[in-house]
């Protein structure tokens, strides 16, 4: 069974839940200690072609995929040709597996391989080595690696960090600092940004800046801002919304923010599998309010096919502040590439 991302867990101030949060400390020690031995004992092995891998520091929510789709697409616009790589999370293949978007499910390589085989060449494999090896003897000249910071199986050229920069309403990226399940870090802060080459801080579209204290968390790390954006407006009219992602509630926000009529909106646990009695409770929910039902491009791709003419898919992007240096950035890290345009 899925569980709901706990809002605790971003409290920094430990207003919520300290008792939850006492009982689950031991195994956050745990949890930190097997990961660190992991990475230590870690012998990475080189594919062929450099790996840019677009990973974060806390369990799930932070934006990796909307980043790892606007790297391929500056690597893509400068001639670079980068292949994604996935693990698959959620798809019953193990792969390595080329994902067709005409042919695959998300019930075979998960959503988020979906979204990014959109914009070219994507690749799923339990085993990254043999997907990143797989995807070079396919041509790939690169590899965008979606969501592994905490794997070390492979040799990275270039580590980014996607931070969630929404610090409003009390919230707080890293919670209290405390490591799953107590809080949301997958490992201590210190420890994940020392293998980092770089962080993206992810804002809401309406966000004026980062907030300041945040930023100086990161050291001397380079910091490039980049605002989660609607690709499309919402639809016109009354709109019921839903969404099976880590953090449902920004979609929520981010609906409210771009101007739709939001007549009610449902929460529903991360890469949820939507049942065909929740979408029909959905249906006639929107139908009382005269609404459209719409959700999130990464949930559309979860939803049975006959129900897809009946939702909108709302996508967003990542937009950065500084996208020429973002994308000197990834060239950087490909031996040959061409300078960046403009």
């Amino acid at each position: 069974m899925k569980l709901n991302t706990p809002r605790w867990w971003y409290d920094r101030e430990r207003r919520h839940a300290p008792m939850t949060r006492m009982l689950l400390k031991p195994l956050s020690w745990i949890w930190a200690a097997a990961t660190a031995r992991r990475l230590a004992r870690a012998a990475p092995a080189d594919p062929g072609v450099p790996v840019i891998s677009v990973g974060n520091l806390t369990v799930g929510g932070s934006g990796k995929t909307p980043v790892a789709r606007e790297a391929l697409r500056l690597l893509h616009e400068a001639g670079v040709a980068a292949h994604a790589l996935s693990r698959g999370y959620g798809g019953r293949l193990k792969g390595p597996a080329r994902v067709d978007p005409a042919v695959h499910t998300a019930a075979e390589v998960g959503d988020e391989p979906l979204m990014l085989a959109l914009g070219g060449p994507a690749w799923i494999a339990r085993d990254r080595v043999a997907g990143a090896r797989a995807a070079a003897a396919a041509g790939a000249p690169a590899v965008v690696l979606d969501d592994a910071h905490q794997n070390p199986a492979l040799e990275k050229a270039l580590s980014l960090v996607v931070v969630d920069g929404e610090t409003r309403d009390g919230e707080w990226p890293f919670g209290d600092g405390s490591v799953f399940p107590s809080g949301p870090m997958r490992e201590p802060l210190k420890a994940g940004l020392a293998r980092a080459d770089a962080v993206v801080v992810l804002l809401p579209a309406d966000a004026p800046a980062a907030d300041p204290e945040l930023l100086s968390a990161f050291g001397a790390l380079p910091v490039f801002i980049a605002r989660l954006k609607p690709a499309a407006p919402p639809p016109a009219g009354p709109v019921l919304g839903f969404a099976g992602i880590a953090k449902p509630w920004k979609v929520e926000r981010a609906l409210d923010a771009a101007g739709a009529e939001l007549v009610d909106f449902a929460p529903f646990p991360d890469h949820a599998a939507f049942r065909d009695q929740d979408l029909r409770f959905l249906a006639g929910r929107a139908e009382h309010f005269g609404a459209r039902l719409v959700t999130t491009e990464k949930d559309w791709f979860r939803l049975p096919p006959d129900w897809r003419e009946r939702v909108v898919s709302w996508p967003v992007k990542a937009s950065f502040d500084d996208e020429a240096g973002f994308q000197r950035l990834l060239l950087s890290a490909v031996p040959g590439a061409g300078p960046a345009a403009g």
